[in-house]
């Protein structure tokens, strides 16, 4: 059977297919979250959830907090530099006593600070995400 796609309609269906549709995708990423604390002795916690294919840090965090009781965070909304991580299970940085949650990724055995905040930065697949309790 024949195509009756006209000229027009092609336009539209090249442009569907080029900028793409939302759509569910169901591909997912495994990543862990280490909750670290360098001022206090503090044990380590380690917690393992997903980002979405192409998702930002900020919503494997909210999965995370969703799927486990155990793990909380909070934040606030900068509206000229995004989101910023305040607390972690309850410890919030403080000015006064300079200190705030870093946040760090390890991919092949190398830690870096991440080069994004958590509204921005997409995670690897089987990537280590830190977030590191520290002073300045």
């Amino acid at each position: 059977m024949a195509s009756s796609l006209t000229p027009a309609g092609l336009s539209v269906a090249l442009m569907l297919l080029l900028c793409g549709v939302p759509h569910e995708v169901s591909t997912q990423s495994p990543i862990s979250v280490l909750v670290m604390n360098s001022i206090t002795s503090a044990p380590n916690q380690t917690y393992s959830t997903h980002a979405a294919y192409r998702g930002v840090l900020f919503g494997a965090l909210r999965r995370l907090q969703d799927s486990n009781a155990n793990f909380t965070f909070t934040y606030e909304e900068n509206k000229d530099y995004g989101l910023f991580l305040l607390s972690v299970n309850g410890l919030v940085g403080n000015q006064a006593t300079r200190t705030y949650w870093q946040l760090l990724g390890t991919t092949n055995g190398s830690t870096t600070p991440l080069n994004v905040g958590m509204g921005c930065y997409i995670p690897s697949e089987g990537e280590q995400v830190i977030l590191k309790f520290t002073s300045y």
